[in-house]
């Protein structure tokens, strides 16, 4: 080699180290977006799938006049808003049905009930106390129930809880919990002075806590900063979390999101436990941002055991910083952040810059190498966005309303009434021979607790016997960057997967055991083979 040559192959080394040092740390590597209505009439900013593959969607009844009349000429009770706030979008038909609400449902929350209905509590205005239920049917329509609620709620967590009552924690000025259904007429709140102490004067930074049943049946209960293990039953602490690494909050209005990592059940017992919470605002970002000062998002992700006798937090560092970002756990385990900004806070117009493009983070991949840059989406979704799971796997994606009116020119980013789907990338055609169908057992099949479940599925191109899993997912109340009630189970097969024919094969596996596991209702059951998940049958586990 001349020393010319050798000059410019170390030129040339040097270079292209530069370029490997200044790289983004994960280039966009799959998923795509479809737009599946320009417009629904109103902005998701709740959102809940329903057993019957509907979504029902909610924005609030004080926005103005939406984009989608009442039917019949109908019009709200003493209002002359003649225009819906809530409609069911169905699936199949990529259809849209007006609701009637009466009451204010604004940054609300809910969860569905072992029967499928969906019962919603709390609001806005008049609707602090009120108390919602949608059952799912083709002409079905909110009923709602005055003073349902002891106290008032409004940026509260629900829960369903193992006798399949739910479980209200907190809200604005309210440091208590309460049930729904009551027990009986006199049942009163009960005080949760963790919500007191993690309140920040004049800013909060602890509503719509983080909440997860764990497999003892107590509650992990996350809000501005730290955790605690909280018996509900006996109003009881039982353990108390390190704080979250650097301090920071990452409850409303510095909203970040979290995740109750995939249970993996084996011989009945699941033995790690661990929970998930990525992004939000620093401290003194929502002041600052009310003055015009739109703070960097915080890009960390924090991973605790649970679990474990001494536990401690994992801190990880995202490609992308997230404020109002959703987290969603997908069939093959693996979870989506998406939706978002990555600068200023949650509340009226004080979000900037969108995160346009999703990550999917693996759990069990080498640390270093678990995010994965997605394609980005063309719609900014900031402030009141939502995302929910589908049974097909894709990932419907709606609202973005950072104002309190619908807004829809002359500014930075007008109210969004459009809905559009991600699709990851375990949906690409080029995966279809290895992707499962479930033969059996069919839609709204009942399982019992601890009873074996056989699973007959196929799968046309070749099959790794010892790469075949079985999930089950829990569908979740989705608003304010929060999925409650969201689960994964990873259900005991044993290793019995088995060819039973040309592309048939068979799964044997064990339904979760217990109430704390897997609260009784309805679930996404999926097969999964080699990451790429099946369409999901609907089961009631009871």
């Amino acid at each position: 080699m001349t020393l010319s040559t050798s000059i410019i192959t170390h030129h040339l080394i040097f270079f292209l180290l530069l370029l490997l040092l200044h790289a983004p740390p994960c280039p966009a590597s799959g998923g795509s977006w479809s737009i599946l209505r320009p417009s629904i009439g109103i902005s998701a900013m709740h959102m809940q799938l329903l057993p019957n593959d509907r979504v029902v969607m909610f924005d609030r009844t004080d926005f103005g006049p939406s984009q989608i009349s009442l039917p019949k000429g109908k019009c709200r009770h003493n209002s002359t808003d003649c225009t819906a706030h809530s409609v069911e979008y169905d699936v199949a038909s990529n259809s849209i049905r007006p609701l009637t609400l009466r009451t204010d449902i604004w940054c609300s929350s809910g969860a569905l009930m072992p029967n499928g209905r969906l019962t919603q509590t709390g609001g806005w205005n008049e609707g602090f106390r009120v108390v919602r239920n949608y059952k799912p049917c083709d002409k079905c329509d909110w009923q709602e129930i005055q003073n349902g609620l002891v106290q008032p709620r409004w940026y509260a967590t629900n829960h369903i809880l193992p006798d399949g009552r739910q479980i209200i924690i907190g809200g604005r000025q309210t440091f208590d919990y309460e049930f729904y259904p009551k027990m009986s007429a006199t049942e009163n709140p009960h005080s949760l002075p963790f919500l007191v102490q993690t309140n920040d004067p004049n800013v909060e930074n602890n509503l719509y806590p983080f909440v997860f049943l764990i497999p003892d049946g107590n509650l992990f209960i996350f809000a501005n900063n730290r955790a605690i293990l909280f018996d509900y039953s006996k109003n009881q602490v039982v353990r108390t979390y390190p704080s979250m690494p650097g301090g920071q909050p990452r409850n409303y209005p510095s909203t970040g999101s979290a995740v109750l990592l995939p249970l993996r059940i084996t011989n009945g017992v699941v033995d790690t436990v661990e929970v998930m919470i990525c992004g939000g605002a620093p401290k003194g970002a929502f002041t600052n941002a009310l003055n015009g000062k739109f703070d960097r998002a915080l890009d960390t992700c924090g991973r605790i055991k649970i679990s474990d006798q001494y536990p401690k937090w994992f801190m990880e560092t995202m490609p992308l910083a997230r404020v109002v970002g959703d987290m969603l756990l997908l069939p093959n385990g693996h979870v989506l952040l998406i939706n978002g900004a990555s600068a200023g806070s949650a509340g009226w117009e004080l979000g900037r810059n969108p995160v346009l493009n999703p990550v999917i983070y693996g759990p069990e991949d080498p640390v270093g190498s678990r995010f994965q840059v997605q394609n980005p989406s063309t719609k900014p979704r900031v402030y009141h966005s939502t995302a929910v799971l589908l049974r097909d796997g894709r990932v419907l994606v709606g609202g973005s309303n950072p104002h309190d009116k619908y807004v829809f020119t002359d500014v930075i980013y007008p109210t969004e009434l459009s809905l559009e789907a991600f699709s990851p990338s375990y949906l690409d055609s080029s995966l279809v021979t290895l992707r499962p169908n479930i033969i059996l057992p069919k839609t709204n099949s009942k399982i019992r607790y601890g009873k074996g479940l056989a699973i007959r599925f196929t799968v046309s191109g070749p099959v790794n016997l010892n790469l075949v899993s079985v999930t089950m997912i829990s569908p979740s109340f989705n608003t304010h960057s929060f999925s409650m009630n969201q689960r994964l189970l990873v259900l005991d097969s044993s290793n019995s997967t088995k060819s039973v024919g040309q592309s048939y094969y068979t799964v044997n596996v064990i339904a979760p055991p217990s109430g704390n596991i897997a609260p009784a209702g309805y679930y996404l059951l999926f097969v999964v083979h080699k990451e790429i998940p099946s369409p999901g049958v609907w089961v009631r586990i009871q």
